[in-house]
Order: structure tokens, then C-alpha cells, then sequence
């Protein structure tokens, strides 16, 4: 089966504003987006202490068929995250150690699957982090086709091409390129706001008094 590639416009964003997203935590931008578009809890980082941010390259793939995410690591760029619609079949592996090596070596700066990975230890010890809704020893089927850079979903949000994705220990956001305006400023000023509530909690006060409750 043949695989789809397709090539739509992608919104321009700047290093700088990836860069302070990175630097966010994942809980702060999604209170700052309602509470929504967060990845449902299964979707795990392999490693603890992962953090990332970056542009969504998005797959779709067959039930248990990894060959649409080998065509995306053959033409990921530098800064994208390869993020996967395994429709969340837990029972063969759609990402494991080979495809991490080739898809780093592309300057990818995170994988997002939902569905299985495998070589866990490897995946691990990399610089690019890893998330997933499952482990399993069993390898994909290659042939059944697929698409790359389409509208997705993973974890239970949708995905467009070039959105933004930031990750940390908590789980995966993601950030539609209209959305980006005054957010990294919105979400330090609430960052300011709990350090406050901090300092009041240390003073003796209690959550009730400090949020009006």
C-alpha cells in the first residue's frame, strides 16, 4: 500500500518562542488554554525528566503498520516532533530503536506515539524523548500504508501539521499556531501568581484564604 505525504503551508513561529514554551510547564500552558488540549493521561514519557518542544510532523499509520512513520523520520527537518495516530493499539510496537537513531540523526526533538514503543532501554539513554501509551516486545507490520502530514489525533487531541507540541513529566500540550499570542507572557504571570500562593502557604495561611475560597 502506497503512503501519503502531503505538503500543507505551515505558519511561521520563531526559536524564541519555541524556546520559552520549552521552558513552561505543561500544567501552566493548559490552564492557560482552558484545561484543554492536553493528551489523555496514557500518554507516558518513556524517561522521567523529559521536556520538549517543538513542530508537529504528524502520521497516521495502520493498526500495527509502522511504514508511515519511516517515510516521516526519512523527511523530518530539525526542531519537528514526529506525532502518531497509532489509533492506540497497544499490542505491537510502532517505534523502537532503530527508528529513534534515524529519526534523531534528522534533528527531531521528540516522538509522540499513540500506541506502542519497544527498546525502552534505548530509548531511554537518548536525548530525544519518547512517549507512548504502552510498552510491548512485539514488532509492526510494514505494507498496510498510511499519511504523513495530515490532521490527526493522538492521546485524544487533534493534531494539525506545524502545531506545536511542549512536553514534560506531566504529559503533552498541544498549541495551534493562533494561539501562541501573549500566551508565554500569560503563563508566567500565572507561574508569578502560584509563587505567591507558595509564599503565603509558607507564612501559615491556607489554601482557602489564599484563593478565596
Amino acid at each position: 500500500m502506497s503512503i501519503t505525504v502531503h505538503e500543507p503551508e505551515i505558519a511561521d513561529v520563531s526559536a524564541e518562542t519555541i524556546a520559552a514554551l520549552k521552558e513552561l510547564p505543561v500544567a501552566i500552558i493548559g490552564d492557560e488554554l482552558n484545561r484543554a488540549q492536553m493528551m489523555h493521561a496514557a500518554i507516558k514519557p518513556v524517561a522521567r525528566g523529559s521536556r520538549f518542544a517543538g513542530r508537529a510532523l504528524t502520521v497516521h499509520c495502520m493498526v500495527g503498520d509502522n511504514l508511515a512513520l519511516h517515510h516521516a523520520a526519512s523527511i523530518a527537518a530539525p526542531g519537528q516532533v514526529i506525532v502518531a495516530d497509532g489509533r492506540s493499539h497497544e499490542d505491537t510496537a510502532l517505534w523502537g530503536g532503530i527508528l529513534h537513531e534515524a529519526a534523531t540523526k534528522r534533528g527531531v526533538v521528540a516522538v509522540v506515539i499513540d500506541g506502542a514503543v519497544r527498546d525502552v532501554a534505548e530509548l531511554r539513554d537518548s536525548p530525544v524523548p519518547a512517549y507512548a501509551r504502552a510498552v510491548v516486545p512485539a514488532g509492526p507490520h510494514k505494507g498496510f500504508g498510511g499519511e504523513v502530514n495530515g490532521m490527526i489525533q493522538c492521546g485524544g487531541t487533534a493534531v494539525q501539521p506545524g502545531d506545536i507540541l511542549v512536553g514534560d513529566d506531566d504529559g503533552v500540550v498541544v498549541i495551534r499556531p493562533e494561539q501562541l499570542a501573549g500566551l508565554v507572557e500569560r503563563c508566567r504571570e500565572r507561574i508569578a501568581n502560584e509563587d505567591k500562593i507558595l509564599a503565603g502557604i509558607a507564612e501559615g495561611k491556607t489554601t482557602v484564604e489564599l484563593l478565596g475560597l
